[in-house]
């Protein structure tokens, strides 16, 4: 019994993506590839929008956060998710699986209220346009994402002592990663004050984060419609564009993966479902804001231009 309480406190089981041997190269390599291609994509937004003095914007400021949350949950993930496509049986050390945890949550708390502040950002930047300097400001800007960081530490502290300072009678996670709902369903005492803590608050930043987007984007479309210009019309429309559509992917798949009830879909399409908004939404985020927007494309011409000026100035001295 010691050596088995031992086991549980040291070490949880995970469930893979698949049980296939026939799939699990294939899908290695296809993770891989997108794991790799997310982290150059979001690097290298993070680096452009420092670099490029022309965008250093509020715009641009929230999309470097937004990057910098992308790669912070997809990388709490996906090292130790491919890894375990080479094991035998894929496991995670105790204080692994609560590291892993408890980054996987701020980022990903954080990243639903910077999409919010990004909706502000579109919301004012179109309705109030002559002030958008001013209530846009560096200072309201960091005090608009420092406060999401703040509130998703502390709410993932919270949740992640209560979740870890609970017995567990069972070491199988029914998951490829150290997700909250399964851990709690092996904790041997009653879960009812935990899963009451992790509903009020999802439910809290879900519906406020949501908000917030709908009544800017609300007000936007008012603004639009209101608008003579046929020109000015589209403008607005490409400002918004890019946002529009990482905050559909994203938010959809939360509520696929959360909100639908489960008996409606398979654990297997649950895995999927995570797999997506782990890996592949945050692989999609740089390229919809760099296929759609040309003042990215603009900085990466001219950030290109200057690494070869620069190459081409070594590569004469070197001579």
């Amino acid at each position: 019994m010691d050596k088995y309480n031992l086991t549980v406190l040291n070490e949880f089981i995970l469930v893979g993506i698949t049980d296939r041997p026939d799939l699990k190269a294939p899908l290695f390599g296809i993770l891989l590839i997108v794991y790799m291609v997310s982290v150059v994509g979001n690097l290298g937004l993070i680096i452009l929008t420092k670099m490029d003095s022309r965008l250093h914007t509020p715009m641009y400021f929230f999309l470097r956060h937004l990057s910098f949350t992308d790669l912070g949950y997809s990388t709490a993930i996906g090292p130790k998710m491919l890894a375990n496509f080479i094991v035998d049986q894929p496991t995670i050390s105790y204080n692994c699986c609560a590291m892993q945890l408890t980054f996987f949550s701020i980022f990903i708390s954080s990243e639903i209220f910077i999409l919010s502040a990004m909706a502000y950002d579109r919301y004012v930047a179109i309705c109030n346009p002559l002030l958008y300097t001013v209530i846009m400001s560096p200072k309201v800007c960091q005090v608009l994402v420092v406060i999401p960081y703040l509130y998703s530490l502390f709410l993932s502290l919270l949740t992640i002592i209560k979740i870890f300072i609970a017995s567990f009678c069972g070491h199988v996670i029914r998951h490829f990663y150290c997700d909250g709902l399964p851990l709690i369903s092996l904790i041997c005492s009653n879960t009812h004050e935990i899963k009451l803590i992790i509903l009020i608050f999802s439910a809290f930043s879900l519906v406020l984060s949501l908000l917030i987007v709908l009544v800017s984007y609300t007000l936007i479309l008012i603004a639009i419609f209101r608008m003579n210009s046929a020109e000015g019309r589209h403008k607005a429309f490409s400002t918004c564009g890019s946002h529009l559509t990482v905050v559909v992917v994203f938010y959809g798949t939360l509520f696929f993966t959360y909100v639908h009830p489960k008996s409606s879909h398979s654990f297997d399409t649950d895995k999927m479902a995570s797999v997506f908004y782990i890996l592949v939404i945050p692989m999609l985020n740089p390229i919809v804001y760099s296929l759609r927007n040309k003042e990215v494309k603009n900085a990466v011409h001219r950030t290109w231009r200057l690494c070869l000026n620069i190459l081409l100035k070594i590569n004469c001295k070197i001579r």
